[in-house]
């Protein structure tokens, strides 16, 4: 892909539906801390294929945007054990004070964490050699600015390694939920690229992104899979309960009279039936593994 790229259009922000506007300093982020382990355990298999793409190596300093609860930090801190160290940086207090929970618990790991917005903040020990993010880049409202900070966190030659949901029809854990709640839920269709989980679906706008903000050598890899939603080993009836509690529909849901609330919980129910494995809730997924340098 070229180094440079064309001035991209402003990106429209969007807000009230299932994609975007979410507020990840307050209850977007309490949202996620409620259900962390069911989030976690259900996006583990890309997180590992994320950290085996980066292929840290040790002595490193490796920094992870939108670490959430800390689980790729602490992966990244073991493997860039001796000599190394991780930073993970994320705008929710309540995930940050969970990850450094964590992090007290893993004994000599070196990981550290900062709750701070990840478009504006230079952390104490920048420049980092390498950077990561596990689904926690595609919320910028202006992506621009933001990934054009991130580059001057890292030293010359230093690399970044994301991993970012491909399109909703790739992705049935979300498309087909989706498409029950809106038949019960007037939920608005967004028009990408808005801010949310789906904003890089298009791999050529995320690559201009990139490029315009100083990043070369940009690659796409693509990851596909069966994820377990709501985590390894969940029932259809727990899919149901994360899927209704867990999921930034959970208001609207929230807002139905009984009827209708069993009517949908039903009609999931149905779905996670015929998903259902020994392995848990078995959904289609893809993602793309990207990596660019300074």
């Amino acid at each position: 892909m070229s180094d440079t790229a064309p001035d991209l259009p402003p990106r429209p922000v969007q807000t009230g539906d299932d994609r975007a506007g979410e507020d990840w300093a307050g209850a977007a982020g309490a949202r996620w801390l409620a259900h962390l382990d069911r989030f976690e355990g259900m996006i583990a298999p890309v997180g590992v294929a994320l950290l085996a793409r980066a292929a840290l190596s040790p002595g490193e300093r490796v920094l992870d945007v939108g670490c959430g609860g800390g689980a790729t930090t602490l992966a990244a801190a073991r493997a860039v054990d001796p000599g190394g160290a991780a930073v993970g940086l994320d705008i929710s207090p309540d995930l940050v004070r969970r990850a450094r929970e964590r992090a007290a618990g893993a004994g000599a790991v070196e990981a550290v964490f900062v709750c701070a917005d990840a478009a504006t903040v230079r952390p104490d020990a920048a420049p980092f050699d390498r950077m990561i993010s596990r689904f926690g880049s595609m919320f910028f409202p202006d992506p621009r600015s933001a990934f054009a900070h991130l580059r001057s966190l890292l030293r010359p030659g230093g690399r970044l390694d994301l991993a970012v949901w491909a399109a909703p029809g790739d992705n049935l854990w979300m498309a087909a939920m989706v498409e029950i709640v809106r038949r019960h839920v007037d939920l608005p269709r967004p028009e990408p690229p808005a801010p949310g989980p789906f904003a890089f679906e298009d791999c050529d706008y995320l690559g201009e992104i990139l490029s315009a903000s100083g990043f070369s050598e940009v690659e796409f890899q693509a990851w596909t899979g069966d994820l377990p939603f709501g985590g390894p080993g969940a029932t259809p009836a727990e899919a149901v309960a994360f899927a209704l509690e867990g999921m930034s529909f959970r208001e609207q849901v929230a807002a139905l009279v009984p009827e209708a609330a069993e009517r949908l919980s039903r009609d999931l129910l149905d779905l996670y039936l015929d998903r259902h494995t020994a392995d848990g809730i078995m959904m289609p997924a893809k993602a793309w593994l990207v990596s660019a340098r300074t």
